[in-house]
């Protein structure tokens, strides 16, 4: 991306993706932040970094939090500027760090809806039935939609995926996720079935020699993009009768909590999703709590 603003704010770019390994989201974010931040207290030059104070950025933190932006976002904001002031005291573009004492309100630990298993199968009917008609998009719709729910993968690495990294003999896909971070997810007979059908049925009229390597193909042969999975999970939702309206991202938070109501470890689960932190897949265990007391009002004699 083309960055504008103070010969820093490109450096940091470079810095966060060849040193730190973010993915390009976190990179553009993370960019998008610090130069609003820069844009809006006039800085143009790195001449003008060292001026900086802590009340700068209080200022500019209480300026974001007026236009209403949610919590996370706040957060984010806060934790872009502490990175780029801390690289830019190590790599000496001010003496003094003003980002030591920033604080943030702490992101609320919340989920957007997820489906019911029955609702999260309807999804997955939707998808086969409009299969049937084998044209060569709709066969890749399924076999995504199967991939996403079976495994729990983000839309980012399920577009991401090679042909080569889906093992369909033991039902494992490799799965290169944030940080560039390996790791090795199952995934069950349905899911298997799906991409088995669109390898052979599917991907083959849509593949030119721009294809590549690419397991998931748009109309013209290119490697599918994630707005266009995030339109066919809105669109097939969509004939789900009282399913909200979610994207991939909810197919995830799905296949999660399913997971831990089917009785999964958390930390197995931890391991599939590919967090750093197991604290942030406990926030799936309060979904699976609210159902149980949930489930206990509407059946216990006493409650």
């Amino acid at each position: 991306m083309t960055v504008a603003g103070p010969e820093a704010l490109t450096a940091f770019e470079r810095h966060l993706r060849a040193e730190r390994g973010r993915s390009d989201n976190t990179v553009r974010a993370y960019v998008r932040d610090v130069g609003a931040f820069l844009q809006g207290v006039g800085v143009t030059d790195d001449a003008a970094l060292p001026d900086l104070t802590l009340t700068d950025l209080r200022a500019w933190l209480g300026h974001v939090s007026r236009t209403g932006v949610a919590r996370a976002t706040l957060a984010r904001t806060s934790a872009s500027l502490r990175t780029f002031f801390r690289w830019c005291e190590r790599t000496g573009r001010v003496d003094t760090d003003p980002s030591l004492r920033l604080r943030a309100p702490k992101r609320r630990r919340t989920l957007p809806p997820v489906l019911g298993q029955g609702s999260a199968a309807a999804l997955l009917d939707v998808a086969s039935v409009a299969a049937d008609d084998a044209d060569p998009v709709h066969l890749r719709d399924r076999a995504a939609l199967e991939l996403l729910y079976a495994t729990g993968i983000r839309v980012g690495e399920l577009v991401g995926l090679d042909v080569d990294d889906v093992d369909l003999g033991a039902r494992v896909v490799r799965v290169v996720g944030k940080g560039d971070k390996e790791r090795r997810v199952p995934f069950g007979v349905p899911a298997r079935a799906a991409v088995e059908t669109w390898l052979r049925d599917g991907r083959p009229a849509l593949a030119t020699a721009e294809s590549g390597p690419a397991l998931l193909l748009g109309r013209r042969g290119r490697r599918v993009d994630q707005r266009q999975v995030r339109e066919v999970v809105h669109r097939l939702l969509g004939h789900v009768p009282d399913a909200p309206d979610l994207g991939p991202h909810g197919l995830r938070h799905s296949a999660a909590t399913h997971l831990l109501e089917g009785g999964a470890d958390l930390r197995m689960v931890q391991e599939l999703l590919g967090h750093a932190s197991l604290a942030t897949t406990q926030i799936y265990t309060h979904v699976t709590v609210d159902r149980l007391k949930r489930s206990y009002a509407q059946a216990h004699p006493r409650a």
